[in-house]
């Protein structure tokens, strides 16, 4: 496996085997768990070569928000990347990325006004900074990004469909624990009390699509339901409860096609967001 820590030594990499067939990229903050995993096994399976990007990117990050203790282990990365196949690893440094004088950013209107982009003023500028220089530093053939960031997978298709970037970007469902709970690096923050309170988010999404299952077509009251599970437990500061119509978080004044369910909450030092796409049954199925 190619450790490459330049922008002239990925792409040269990548120059050298792009004529064998498709390249794949999976882009990472690193602290591997088995969400990561599941994308380096997708790409795997579906390129010829696979090229890991681990940068923790500090333009994504509010001037309160954790990325001085954003958790990192970048041996054990390696190790779990080698041990998945990957082919090369693309680990800069915040020099290589923006070094002295860079004053270009990447802006996605629309649907970054919503979610995480109303709670988070300014990350999905950084997200789509950085991913539109590793796309262009790498230009992989696919890009593998998990269901779990949705709101940020919406937001790269769209970047990519509206820059005519030569490339698809390949979502993966979510990867959760046994008790629901999503995999994510900042899981590492939760006590263990934390931990079990923190389940309420997947409960609430479950209770919300069987309310829709089951009839019910109001976004407001569906919204009202995924906001009073979570805030009935007492270690969960709600951040949103929010219902939207796919593919590109329409607002909805009734419930039809696909919706998204997206909650996000703090529970100690750490910030979890969780979504489920629902299909709603149609009046006549």
């Amino acid at each position: 496996m190619r450790i490459c820590h330049t922008v002239q030594e990925v792409r040269d990499f990548v120059r050298a085997v792009r004529a064998e067939g498709p390249v794949g990229l999976v882009p990472t903050m690193g602290y591997f768990h088995d969400g990561h995993m599941a994308l380096m096994h997708r790409a795997r399976r579906e390129c010829r070569t696979v090229v890991v990007s681990i940068y923790v990117n500090p333009l994504q990050f509010g001037p309160q928000e954790d990325f001085r203790t954003y958790p990192r282990d970048p041996e054990r990365d390696l190790c779990l990347a080698e041990a998945a196949g990957v082919d090369a690893v693309f680990m800069p440094a915040d020099a290589e990325m923006y070094p002295p004088g860079y004053s270009t950013y990447v802006e996605v209107e629309g649907l970054t006004d919503k979610l995480c982009g109303r709670s988070r003023p300014g990350h999905f500028r950084g997200v789509a900074t950085v991913v539109t220089k590793i796309f262009n530093i790498v230009r992989p053939d696919r890009a593998y990004f998990g269901e779990k960031d949705f709101q940020q997978a919406l937001v790269i298709k769209r970047l990519v469909a509206d820059l005519n970037m030569d490339l698809e970007v390949v979502t993966v469902p979510t990867v959760r624990e046994p008790d629901g709970l999503a995999m994510s690096s900042r899981n590492v923050y939760l006590n263990p009390e934390e931990r079990l309170a923190a389940t309420v988010l997947y409960r609430s999404l479950r209770r919300a699509r069987d309310a829709i299952l089951a009839g019910e077509r109001d976004p407001e009251r569906i919204r009202k339901c995924l906001a009073a599970t979570i805030s009935a437990e007492r270690l969960a500061e709600l951040d949103y409860a929010e219902v939207y119509g796919l593919p590109w978080l329409a607002d909805l004044s009734r419930l039809e096609g696909d919706v998204l369910l997206a909650v996000a909450a703090r529970f100690g030092r750490a910030r979890l967001i969780d979504n489920l796409v629902v299909k709603v049954p149609s009046a006549e199925g």
